[in-house]
């Protein structure tokens, strides 16, 4: 039978704990740093909050918008509402008038 005795390096038993600790450490890193990472995560959230304040400020705008095409088609034309629309979307008034924009 034939075998081969080696001695017992001292760099040897270095091996696992360097691979183990460069894992932990590129896993660590991405864990903070990468595209979902904790850094990542803080920024969706502010994106988040920002979207959704604006969904709300759509979403109100939408309803006002609703109600005037409401006041406008609901087969009691409001002539007040109609001439308010007309005026300005038109870009007149008459002489007598005064116009205050808000």
């Amino acid at each position: 039978m034939w075998t081969k005795h080696h001695k017992k390096r001292q760099l040897g038993r270095f091996v696992m704990p360097l691979i183990t600790i460069a894992f932990l450490t590129y896993f660590g890193y991405h864990s903070i740093h990468g595209d979902f990472g904790l850094k990542a995560t803080e920024t969706f959230d502010r994106q988040r909050l920002e979207r959704q304040a604006r969904l709300d400020e759509l979403t109100t705008k939408r309803q006002v918008l609703e109600k005037e095409v409401a006041l406008l088609s609901d087969g009691s034309l409001e002539r007040d509402m109609l001439d308010e629309k007309a005026r300005f979307g038109l870009n007149m008034s008459r002489s007598d008038e005064i116009v205050i924009f808000h």
